[in-house]
């Protein structure tokens, strides 16, 4: 005896899954005689047809929680927050200082990867890196100047040495004359 298509049809009009559905051995002729859904839920009200229980975890046990670190999202979620805070705080003053002609292309760029991997907590903390940067440029440019003037002074010198030269040898030139 086939009785899979009646077992689908319980499974419909019962609302529960094909699994779930006993068939009573005493009573397969009359199971299998059943067409329509009323026959079949007249047949569970006679108890011809049963419904196994739901097996696994009750849902009156609460399950533990689980804490591990892939559970854990609130400090993730303020974290990334207050990234998010900073980044664009910071990335608004650079755009500032780029529009007043205090930064430059090349350090602009810098400074902005720089944001990006969160190297400055605040503010204040990127006001002072950007000063220091300042002072560094400035000490940079006034060594550059100072090398100009030593290699501009060191010209003069060697020039002047070659017209000294010059001058001494007309002037024993013009002796033996």
């Amino acid at each position: 005896m086939n009785l899979k298509t009646k077992k689908q049809l319980a499974a419909k009009t019962l609302g529960v899954g094909k699994r779930r559905i006993i068939f009573n051995p005493a009573n397969l002729s009359d199971i299998k005689e059943a067409i329509t859904k009323q026959d079949i839920k007249t047949l569970y009200d006679e108890g011809m047809i049963m419904i196994r229980p739901v097996s696994g975890r009750r849902t009156i046990i609460k399950r533990k929680t689980k804490k591990g670190p892939g559970k854990i999202k609130l400090k993730i979620n303020r974290r990334k927050q207050e990234y998010v805070k900073i980044t664009r705080k910071l990335r608004k003053y650079l755009k500032e200082l780029k529009s007043k002609g205090e930064v430059d292309r090349d350090l602009y760029y810098s400074l902005r990867t720089k944001i990006k991997t969160r190297i400055f907590k605040s503010k204040a903390q990127f006001k002072e890196y950007i000063e220091n940067i300042d002072k560094d440029k400035i000490n940079l440019m006034k060594e550059k100047k100072s090398v100009k003037q030593t290699k501009h002074k060191t010209k003069e010198v060697k020039t002047s040495k070659i017209k000294l030269t010059k001058n001494k040898k007309w002037k024993l030139l013009n002796k033996e004359e």
